[in-house]
């Protein structure tokens, strides 16, 4: 038969093959190890390999498949027929129009996270005009929220947060990459911050309840940090401890924004209104109606 090999326990590509064919050889190699999305996680990959734009790639399906790219293909479907995501295969992942690295230390940028960004501008343009306030951005990962916020809006002094070395060492890579000057500090929550005060405190804590953890799919369960992800039993741990952990600060902020799970909303929206500090509490909703954003303002 005359299909792909799976030597050495991963992808093998036949010779002499067009890129419709590498492709189709490589998607039928997914699904039979169970990926889903097998087609278009072979799209996305194959694209990025050869360095093509949608137009281009379908342009050149007839071509033979390029010598030069044959190893990175044949480790790029193997390493995604083992489940890991395809933008830690890339290394990269868009964000809000940006580029940003992506590495196993960090969380994969979620389109929903586009949304909590772009409900904080929408807000602080309206709070500060000028665009002249302090934001910090607790458990930043990758530095997606902290990073966009500072370019899209370069007024705002913006400051980032991580417990993981790892994670601060991928923001700090990002920020600098895409000429953003923002501040990073390490350290757990709000605790590295006592004394000052911020304008607008954001976050995009870990929210997934313990022991939902291994129901996830398995590219999230078994790839993407634990850390980000394990938001203590309930999955509310992180907004519970950051409530207390305000009174380090010198005064509450104005404005803020919290990412958050499903179902969790009305929990972390009845903390803010018991801590008193903000005279609106809002939920913004995602596409498909969940609530997903609570927002707070004084």
């Amino acid at each position: 038969m005359n299909r792909a090999r799976s030597g050495r326990g991963g992808f093998q590509l036949r010779e002499g093959l067009t890129l419709r064919e590498a492709f189709a050889e490589a998607s039928s190699f997914l699904r039979e190890k169970g990926v889903e999305e097998a087609d278009e996680n072979t799209r996305l990959l194959l694209k990025e390999i050869l360095g093509m734009t949608g137009a281009q790639y379908v342009m050149a399906l007839r071509e033979p498949f390029p010598v030069l790219s044959r190893e990175r293909w044949e480790n790029a479907i193997t390493r995604k027929g083992d489940g890991e995501p395809a933008q830690y295969i890339l290394g990269d992942q868009e964000f809000y129009g940006f580029t940003f690295e992506v590495t196993p230390e960090v969380l994969i940028p979620r389109p929903e996270t586009e949304l909590l960004v772009e409900a904080v501008l929408t807000r602080a343009e309206r709070l500060w005009p000028d665009g002249r306030a302090s934001v910090l951005d607790v458990g930043t990962g990758s530095g997606a929220i902290a990073v966009s916020l500072k370019l899209l809006r370069p007024e705002l002094e913006v400051t980032a947060s991580d417990i993981s070395p790892g994670a601060l060492a991928v923001a700090q890579r990002n920020a600098q990459r895409l000429g953003a000057d923002a501040a990073f500090r390490e350290g757990s929550l709000l605790e590295p911050f006592a004394g000052q005060s911020f304008d607008i405190l954001v976050s995009n804590p870990p929210y997934i309840p313990a022991a939902d953890i291994e129901e996830l799919q398995p590219e999230v369960r078994d790839f993407e940090p634990r850390g980000a992800l394990d938001g203590g039993p309930d999955g509310l741990w992180p907004y519970r401890e950051m409530m207390k952990q305000l009174d380090l600060l010198s005064g509450d902020p104005r404005l803020i924004a919290f990412e958050l799970g499903m179902g969790q909303a009305d929990e972390v929206a009845d903390m803010l209104r018991k801590r008193g500090s903000w005279s609106t509490v809002e939920t913004v909703y995602d596409l498909a109606g969940i609530g997903r954003h609570v927002i707070g303002i004084a």
